[in-house]
């Protein structure tokens, strides 16, 4: 027998795209639910990732090329402006 899963409980993964208004309606949006919602994230990131028995670089490369990805797009209007000069 499987039993019902609440919308609500249900992972974004999981959700219909018919249903996605209304778990979208669901969730929680204010500061404390979304300061919660990255707390959960970072959880799960460390504990998946950092916190394992057998470490590897996985977790530690993913947050660097993180880091690269974040700094592209901070100085991309930079960037952008320079690429179109002749330096001679």
């Amino acid at each position: 027998l499987c039993a019902a899963v609440l919308l609500k409980d249900t992972k974004l993964m999981d959700v219909k795209l018919g249903q996605l208004p209304t778990w979208l309606a669901m969730r929680d949006f204010t500061p404390g639910g979304i300061l919660g919602g990255l707390r959960r994230g970072y959880d799960r990131y460390y504990n998946k990732y950092i916190n394992v028995r057998k470490g590897g670089l996985g977790g530690i490369s993913m947050l660097l090329a993180g880091y690269v990805v974040i700094s592209y797009i901070w100085s991309y209007s930079h960037i952008k402006h320079d690429r179109r000069r002749k330096y001679h």
